[in-house]
């Protein structure tokens, strides 16, 4: 036999010998990787982009990781958190993995015939950018100290933490997704077998949309991932949506506030993990013995303990916002993704400071997102930030709806991109939903964010402004979502993997 057919021969056999997940890994799809919720605003395609985007705004698509852009939109994802044994080694892969596997944003806008069975995205923590021996300055306090050292800003228990999360093992983390648990399963296996004694795999957590109906909605029952800005160079707007300069989510970019980051932190995004439990009996138990009744005295127990959860949230379960439709839910609404964002609670006749007859100040969708404060100039753009979370854990049993017990762990895989930490999740989080007094700095203070905000260690969040009859009664709310710890990462461009930290 000659020497080229022998080594044609032999490259055939080991193609074919190679482990199932190869041919899984680099199979073609046959149908969108991501998912399409009513409510949530389409993605554009690449067309789309390229035709609402020129000059300083146009922005290299294919050079960065997917997730940082699409929001809350992913199927079944994986989140394998990992600590780097040998930086060598793990360079070695890196540098031929992730141009060949790292997703990004323009592969998950394309048609589904040039996407892969999943996506994988990557991202690291200080701890590991110095562990590949990148040391810069990166212009993020926050991230450089990371999340176990600032969980005292944030009003964390770290008792509630998940152990992985404590102190500053976590290197970084890959984000798998597709809408397959096993296709998830054989990436992460692939990453094995490449990556073998270079990494130890700390922390893994499966999460998943939610079945039927409740697609797109959290385990409370909310419609989610419905109020992200859109991004200036990234295709259209909705009505009401606010639209941010692209440096308030990457790095480097128009209207990013440190212009002093160096060079191959363009196009990059701070990425937040939260592993937020939410005790779904619990809440539901206490909203049914605290209903509320409206102006006509005419609702149910049941009706009224949607209305109390709707005054929390500041959205209806469908979406609906309580601000267009404060009496009832309006289902139509809410899956209008052309309506669901259009408005900012000013309304003729209603002082903006006294007013909670629609909305309360406190609502979780208000003290988060001030859209109030925005339009009337009063802040601007720079605490936007983009969620991309997915919800983990299973649907609540009979045995739990029966006890009003959670038995089995859910909750909110919590992901957020920005440019910025302490201008995007920390300052939501310490500033506003966890500060009694925003928005308004009242002497007698609002109250916390009654969904998200936290009390320091486990205490009741203590709010006022949900019965509409009575906007000054103050009710104590158990903490329906504990924190169990997270990190802050850096999700570089695919360039930037490949040439510096693979370098």
């Amino acid at each position: 036999m000659q020497l080229k057919h022998f080594l044609a021969a032999t490259a055939a056999f080991v193609a074919f010998s190679q482990p199932t997940v190869a041919y899984h890994v680099k199979r073609a799809r046959s149908s969108p990787l991501l998912g399409s919720f009513p409510g949530q605003g389409p993605l554009p395609t690449v067309a789309q982009v390229q035709s609402t985007s020129s000059g300083n705004d146009s922005l290299p698509l294919e050079n960065i990781q997917g997730d940082i852009l699409v929001g809350m939109k992913k199927q079944k994802e994986r989140f394998v958190f990992f600590h780097i044994n040998d930086a060598a080694a793990f360079k070695s892969v890196l540098k031929t993995y992730a141009p060949a596997n790292i997703t990004s944003i323009a592969t998950l806008i394309s048609a589904p015939s040039a996407q892969p069975q999943a996506f994988v995205n990557v991202a690291f923590s200080h701890f590991g950018l110095s562990a590949l021996g990148v040391n810069d300055d990166l212009g993020d306090s926050v991230f450089s100290g990371g999340q176990f050292l600032d969980a005292g800003n944030l009003n964390d228990d770290v008792s509630t933490w998940e152990s992985a999360f404590k102190g500053t093992n976590i290197d970084g983390v890959f984000l798998i997704g597709s809408d397959q648990d096993s296709i998830n399963a054989q990436y992460q296996d692939d990453l094995q077998a490449k990556l073998g004694n270079a990494w130890t795999v700390v922390f893994d957590l499966d999460s998943s949309v939610r079945p039927g109906d409740q697609a797109g909605h959290e385990h409370f029952g909310y419609l989610d991932g419905i109020s992200n800005p859109a991004v200036t160079g990234f295709g259209g707007s909705q009505p009401g949506q606010a639209v941010v300069d692209p440096g308030i989510i990457l790095t480097g970019r128009a209207g990013d506030p440190n212009t002093n980051r160096p060079s191959w932190a363009l196009d990059g995004s701070f990425l937040v993990f939260r592993k937020l439990k939410q005790l779904v009996p619990e809440f539901h138990k206490w909203t049914l013995d605290n209903a509320l009744q409206n102006q006509a005295g005419n609702l149910t127990v049941q009706e009224g303990a949607l209305l109390l959860g709707s005054r929390m949230f500041g959205r209806w379960n469908s979406g609906a916002p309580i601000d267009l439709t404060p009496d009832v839910d309006d289902p139509a609404l809410g899956a209008d993704a052309s309506r669901n964002n259009d408005f900012n609670y000013i309304h003729p006749g209603s002082d903006l400071q006294t007013d909670e007859s629609r909305c309360p100040f406190t609502a979780h969708i208000r003290k988060t997102n001030p859209r109030d404060l925005e339009a009337q100039g009063l802040i601007g753009h720079i605490n936007h930030a983009i969620r991309a979370g997915t919800p983990y854990g299973p649907e609540v049993s009979d045995a739990e709806s029966s006890s009003n017990t959670t038995q089995t762990d859910r909750g909110l895989a919590f992901v957020e991109y920005q440019s910025v930490i302490s201008n995007g999740f920390r300052f939501q989080q310490a500033l506003w939903a966890n500060n009694a007094g925003f928005p308004f700095n009242k002497t007698v203070p609002l109250g916390l964010d009654p969904v998200i905000g936290q009390a320091l260690g486990l205490g009741d969040r203590v709010t006022a402004g949900l019965n509409e009859l009575n906007t000054t009664e103050s009710f104590s709310i158990p903490p329906f979502i504990i924190s169990n710890g997270g990190e802050y990462f850096f999700t570089p461009s695919i360039t930037a993997l490949v040439e510096t930290l693979a370098a």
